[in-house]
């Protein structure tokens, strides 16, 4: 392909463009169903208010979630040694206690974590995409050039 043919076709595809470039998104005439405001957003300040309340909220618990461990353990020995059966009941209410603090501990530490890889991931792919685009316009510029010659 000549020099010639190129710069030919680049123009046809300009015209039929002459809209720019579009990255992730509906015409501005078109449908979609996203609604008035378009895509998701995310905001650094968002994510981290989550994150920092995940992590917040895990110290707390793991702090004093288990502040009735000793005592309940206690009463509910104490009471099955003087045959009543609530201290099994008491004994088991203890263990479901400690089975669903242990999952809260893990689904806050999980949400923790995964606000910090998602501001580090965000990050990269803007990283990316910023010197994608400025070297898409680097070498458009460079065509320019040498076509002005």
């Amino acid at each position: 392909m000549a020099w010639d043919e190129w710069e030919q076709l680049k123009s046809e595809a300009a015209r039929r463009h002459s809209t720019g470039m579009r990255l992730n998104q509906v015409p501005s005439e078109g449908g979609g169903g996203a609604g008035p405001q378009g895509d998701l957003k995310v905001d650094q300040q968002d994510l981290a208010a989550v994150g920092d309340s995940a992590f917040k909220l895990f110290e707390t618990l793991g702090r004093h979630g288990r502040d009735a461990w000793s005592v309940s353990q206690t009463a509910a020995k104490d009471l099955t040694t003087q045959g009543f059966d609530l201290g099994g009941g008491l004994d088991h209410v203890q263990e479901r206690w400690e089975k669903q603090l242990q999952s809260l501990l893990d689904a806050c530490a999980h949400i923790s974590n995964h606000m910090d890889f998602t501001k580090n991931a965000h990050a990269g792919d803007e990283y990316h995409i910023y010197s994608t685009v400025s070297s898409i316009s680097a070498l458009d510029d460079g065509f320019t050039e040498r076509t002005r010659r």
